[in-house]
């Protein structure tokens, strides 16, 4: 089985480059399951229902969220009754949406868990202290096939959670720092790991954002409103390949487009 995981889509450079890209690289790679980090899809970040839909219809299975799932209202409007799309999984009781969603692809079933880390982005419960309980579910459940959106700002953190879970997941995937990093590889135990996946969007930009915007803020010191960037774009991307009867990985690979 083999997983096609895209970076945060960032604005509509990001959402256009999805679109096109998508579907082609489901089939090069001969994905059987597309996931993709849509928190900054929206203009001011979030996700509207329509580019929801939009990814939907490009190829995406399953839309992952983060720090700014609540950035923009619509939200509010059709995550409750959407099962593929997922926030954070250590949210408290009562969030709306779900934190995991299960993909049932007939001989196997694939878990896809969304992450808030903690360090320098929130004060939610730590991943460490509730993915046990979290596991102990899925597998009770005979699922096998687990990838984790780990949304995290500290690379130490992303790292020591993957390691701390080795061998007990099928991949754990790093995104909201929006550059590609240079580590990817499967851990001892089983695990395809990579601190940062990376960003769709626009090449010539800060993170996404207009060059211009981001250098004004640090400066004059003073909030900047900023707006996603345009122009040439990039789609960031890992291809995962996972034993059918493990649900652990064989290989993990970069992908840049």
């Amino acid at each position: 089985m083999k997983i096609l995981f895209a970076g945060d889509i960032t604005g509509r450079a990001g959402m256009e480059k999805a679109q096109q890209d998508l579907g082609r690289l489901k089939r090069q790679y001969g994905a059987d399951i597309v996931i993709v980090n849509g928190e900054n899809a929206a203009e001011r970040n979030g996700i509207t229902e329509k580019q929801f839909r939009d990814l939907r219809f490009a190829g995406a299975d399953v839309v992952t969220l983060g720090n700014h799932a609540w950035a923009n209202q619509e939200i509010y409007n059709f995550i409750d009754r959407e099962d593929a799309i997922i926030r954070p999984v250590n949210y408290p009781a009562g969030t709306p949406g779900r934190g995991y969603t299960i993909v049932d692809m007939g001989r196997v079933q694939v878990a896809v868990v969304n992450l808030l880390g903690n360090v320098y982005v929130s004060t939610l419960p730590s991943p460490f202290t509730m993915i046990d309980a979290l596991l102990d579910e899925l597998k009770q459940q005979g699922v096998r096939h687990i990838i984790i959106d780990f949304h995290a700002e500290a690379t130490s953190e992303k790292i020591a959670f993957a390691h701390y879970i080795d061998g007990r997941v099928s991949a754990v995937l790093g995104t909201h720092t929006h550059v590609q990093t240079a580590d990817a590889c499967v851990l001892p135990k089983g695990t395809a790991y990579i601190s940062d996946v990376g960003m769709t969007g626009a090449i010539h930009s800060v993170l996404g954002v207009k060059t211009e915007l981001s250098i004004r803020q640090f400066i004059t010191q003073i909030p900047v409103r900023f707006q996603h960037a345009e122009g040439d774009t990039r789609l960031c991307a890992v291809v995962v390949e996972l034993d059918d009867k493990t649900g652990l990985a064989k290989s993990i690979t970069p992908v840049q487009v």
